[in-house]
């Protein structure tokens, strides 16, 4: 067959194939398939056609016919390039790589000295990270063509087994892959066959990962290494020179370096330390230097002197002496000068610039609260902004920002008054609105305006009055307020962070989502950036709303996974060996990232709650999910925390303000938050998998080659899950997790940890899998459990009601405040109820086919002189079960009927007297704001009530 195929003509061979290639391409792949078949009924043993045919299977989600398609052509053990690379792009798509390493390696063994095919095999080695193969075919490829890239492959493959491999842990055998790796690269340099820098770079890295810095400071200092390598980046040599402890050569480096370029920060941060690393030195290895601080401070002053242009670095690095000398017990007063008069001519320099508030906060923690609010008055003072002066100019206007913000920083505003800090609000808000008026007109679109953080600061204020008082009116006038300066500035992005932070604490998806998709995050800032919004939605009340926010950042995921196995890939072929851990690192922190792994499972938990076909088309979408029950695919110890805590700007108090420590406490019950939904998951699909045995198909997309497990094994999954479910709550409230602080409006909202252990999930489903274990045994106890269940019903149908009764009494006081901690708990028991529906409707459909049950029917093992319950009275105890439910959710949906929408804590012509903006934007402002909440409550409980007819419908089937 293969010899057939390799004597067609190959320009006939690829003409025939490209309409295939063509559908494919475009996706339209019925077509694609249409045109593989109508190939193979002329050409029935064209291998190539017969893995494209897989392939279109494939994208037509017809994953039984693929995997056949696929298999009986990867048995053929094809040679020809086409054909190979079909099959490898289809298990790329499947996920399933360690089948492409098999495909090759039947190639080599047929065509041994084939240079491409062993390189095609190399790849597919470094895509299942097999070190150890990879060394062995790099070596092979060197033998069939002495190239020096296939030589260092192996030397990289070598290293890689030492650092990354697994018997990295081993420091002997670390040891040992290390000092290979560098008798390699020594014998290649004897020889005279370096040839690249990035040879170069790679001997330099093994050197240095075994702490042979001398060796290393030779080689880049040395012939070799500057006729290859003269682009070396001077942070190897900083590197190197601290690590052999030789400051005086770092401190002399970085003059030069300084000289050449005055405004490097981090060089001057390096210098600092040098000098001071020379002070230790002279103190105790060599008392007659006659180094000191004085020089250092001199050669500071000298680069401002001498400098022809306004530079930030020289005068911050002053300021970091200062602060270095002081935290010794230095005369840095003596030496350097005032602190605050440092800090006042930094200000007076660089007062005009955004980044100024944040570098002068570098040093606030250096001194006392008293020094500190003393500075901001002076800072103040400084800015020449009183109650009877307006800025005169854009640069007058930023001073006089940075000064209020450093005054915050330095808890200023934290001490006043309620009803000062209100007299600040709108102090704050006619200053932007004569800022904007003023200076903020005929802007690009892209520009921010420049008296926009007089809002952001307005804002933050608002949040404080409103947190003292309880009470969300004064949030709400901030939140009008800040969509007031998105209409006149469309692309701040802090401004829609803060408006997502606030619709959010109000329970307002609409708002929250509209501001989400008016950020426009995208690629890698929906793993960075996405908990703003993504870490929110569960249990928002919109389960099918939330489903698009999910994929589109999953999408990110799956589809960036296979780029960066080819970023890899790419590194090797072109030798770039300074990227390749930095790929690594990269793929790795994605493909363990939090967000991506509880977006997966929250999606699969919200598609089970919101499944609403027949039980055949239910069962198809939940085959469709592969979950594994048995299997937690979750690797917990190689979870990444990728969130960008610092994108929402904040200038709170800097002694209240620990960003380290709560993302510290939110990553922590993040984590356990996973751990109850995963669990969660892992045992509703465990009920599931006990009536209805794992499809073909579901096993066919995994790699699991195993049998269908057997009855008694579903059984002890469910046994050993219910454990683990009930283990889990029991450590946590050992735990005792306190909520995340809400001190200021720039902290994390809570997590839902809180509320998933309030909530009966616990009971709930620990006695839902004892009825499940019941009913498939047919126990004597089953009649006592269903009653047991039916209770537990009951409780939470009256926490649902209960809890939209309280948010309309609520309404009477202020709508807004406890807004969203009552729609949580609405939808946490509706999700409890859709999933007991959804499992009743499996339960039932397998109850009604009783032949296929005997044969499945087991006698409790405690119970095993005891006819187990018939079929026909466990199949009336589950009717009477739906019977009962579909009343409880008829109680719901009436509830949720008579839910009213959250109401204004005032009316609206007091919002708008109060707003003082301009008369054509107020009227509208406020109404769309408060129509955004009524908007978004009504969708809510629309949606909520389709979800609730849905399950009436499915279980009164």
């Amino acid at each position: 067959m293969a010899h057939q195929q390799q004597s067609m003509d190959a320009a006939l061979f690829e003409r025939r194939l490209r309409p295939v290639y063509d559908n494919l391409e475009v996706g339209n792949n019925r077509k694609a398939l249409q045109e593989s078949e109508k190939l193979l009924r002329k050409h029935p043993n064209l291998l190539c056609a017969r893995a494209l045919k897989g392939l279109s299977l494939l994208r037509l989600g017809r994953y039984e016919e693929s995997h056949s398609s696929l298999q009986s052509v990867a048995e053929e053990k094809p040679v020809d390039d086409s054909t190979l690379q079909v099959l490898s792009f289809c298990y790329r798509e499947m996920e399933q790589l360690d089948k492409i390493v098999e495909l090759y390696q039947h190639a080599v063994k047929q065509n041994p000295g084939n240079e491409e095919l062993l390189a095609h095999l190399f790849v597919s080695h470094v895509r299942v990270e097999d070190y150890k193969a990879q060394q062995a075919v790099a070596l092979q490829l060197y033998k069939a063509q002495p190239k020096n890239a296939y030589y260092f492959w192996s030397v990289i493959s070598v290293v890689f087994q030492g650092i990354r491999g697994p018997e990295s842990c081993t420091p002997e055998k670390r040891k040992l892959y290390l000092a290979l790796a560098q008798r390699m690269v020594d014998k290649h340099i004897k020889e005279g066959k370096l040839e690249t820098e990035q040879e170069a770079f790679l001997y330099l890295h093994i050197l240095k990962l075994q702490n042979k810095y001398q060796e290393a400071w030779e080689f880049l200092t040395g012939e070799l290494c500057a006729k290859l390598y003269p682009g070396a980046p001077v942070s190897m040599k900083f590197e190197l020179l601290k690590e052999l402890g030789n400051w005086l050569e770092l401190n002399k480096l970085l003059q030069q370096l300084l000289e050449a370029d005055r405004d490097r920060w981090d060089y001057y941060k390096e210098y600092l330390q040098s000098c001071f690393e020379l002070l230790k030195q002279q103190s105790v290895d060599q008392p007659e230097s006659t180094f000191s601080l004085k020089t250092c401070h001199n050669f500071l002053l000298h680069i401002i002197k001498t400098s022809t242009r306004k530079t930030r670095g020289p005068y911050l690095a002053r300021l970091e002496l200062h602060q270095r000398m002081r935290a010794q017990q230095m005369p840095a007063q003596e030496q350097i000068g005032d602190f605050d008069e440092l800090i006042i001519e930094y200000f007076h320099l660089f007062g005009d610039k955004s980044c100024c508030t944040h570098d002068i906060a570098l040093f606030l923690p250096s001194i006392s609260m008293e020094q500190r609010q003393s500075l901001a008055n002076k800072l103040l003072v400084e800015s020449g902004i009183s109650s009877s002066c307006l800025p005169q100019n854009k640069e007058h206007m930023q001073k006089h920002i940075c000064a209020l913000q450093i005054s915050r920083m330095c808890g200023v505003h934290i001490e006043l008054p309620t009803d000062h800090l209100v007299a600040f609000y709108t102090a704050l808000k006619l200053h932007y609105e004569h800022g904007h008026s003023s200076f903020g007109r005929e802007l690009l679109s892209t520009e921010m305006g420049p008296s926009d953080p007089y809002a952001l600061l307005a804002a933050n204020v608002m949040f404080d009055v409103s947190k003292r008082e309880s009470k969300s009116e004064h949030l709400f006038e901030a939140l009008c307020l800040l969509q007031y300066v998105l209409r006149n500035s469309t692309s701040n992005f802090h401004v829609k962070l803060l408006s997502l932070k606030i619709y959010h604490m109000f329970g307002c998806m609409v708002g929250a989502q509209e501001m989400y998709d008016y950020l426009d995050i995208k690629q890698i800032q929906l793993d960075s950036m996405g908990y703003v919004h993504c870490n929110l939605l569960p249990l928002s009340g919109r389960f099918s709303g939330v489903r698009n926010c999910y994929d589109t950042t999953l999408k990110f995921f799956t589809n960036s996974y296979k780029e960066r196995l080819e970023y890899i890939s790419l590194t090797y072929r072109f030798c770039t060996f300074s990227k390749m851990e930095e790929f690594m690192n990269f793929k790795e922190r994605l493909t363990n990232s939090l967000m991506y792994v509880a977006c997966s499972v929250e999606a699969q938990l919200c598609d089970l709650v919101s499944c609403y076909g027949s039980i055949q088309q239910n069962l198809s979408a939940y085959m469709a999910m592969s979950i594994e029950p048995a299997e937690d695919r979750i690797c917990w110890n190689k979870l990444s925390d990728n969130r960008d805590l610092q994108a929402i700007i904040r200038w709170d108090p800097l002694h209240l303000d620990d960003t380290e420590e709560e993302r510290k406490e939110s990553y922590e019950q993040e984590i356990e938050v996973l751990q109850v939904r995963s669990v969660l998951l892992r045992l509703f699909a465990s009920f599931i998998d006990l009536y209805h045995a794992p499809h073909s198909a579901k096993l066919a997309m995994s790699n699991d080659k195993t049998a269908t497990p057997a009855p008694g094994d579903d059984i002890a999954t469910v046994e050993l899950l219910r454990t683990s479910w009930t283990g889990l709550y029991q450590r946590l409230r050992l735990m005792n997790y306190k909520p995340l602080s809400q001190r200021f409006l720039v902290n994390l909202l809570p997590t839902r940890l809180h509320l998933l252990l309030e909530l009966p999930y616990e009971r709930f489903f620990d006695d839902l899998a004892q009825l499940v274990l019941d009913l498939y045994s047919g126990s004597s106890q089953l009649a006592l459990q269903c009653k047991r269940v039916s209770e537990n019903v009951v409780s939470v149908m009256e926490l649902c009601v209960q809890t939209i009764t309280e948010s309309n009494e609520w309404n009477g006081m202020d709508g807004l405040w406890k807004r969203r901690e009552h729609q949580q708990k609405v939808a946490a028991s509706l999700e409890i109820l859709s999933l007991y529906a959804f499992l009743l409707s499996v339960l039932n459909d397998k109850l009604q086919c009783s032949a296929k049950t005997k044969a499945k029917k087991k006698p409790a093992a405690d119970n095993k002189t005891q006819e187990p319950i018939s079929e026909k009275e466990r199949s009336q105890m589950l009717q009477e079960l739906m019977r009962q439910l579909k009343h409880k959710l008829e109680a719901c949906d009436a509830a949720i009927r008579i839910w009213k929408p959250p109401t204004l804590p005032r009316e609206l012509s007091s919002f708008m007297a109060d707003m003082s903006l301009k008369p054509e934007v107020e009227a509208t402002l406020i109404s769309d704001v408060s129509a955004t909440f009524k908007e978004s409550h009504e969708l809510m409980v629309t949606e909520l009530r389709n979800l609730l007819k849905d399950k009436i419908r499915m279980i009164g089937k």
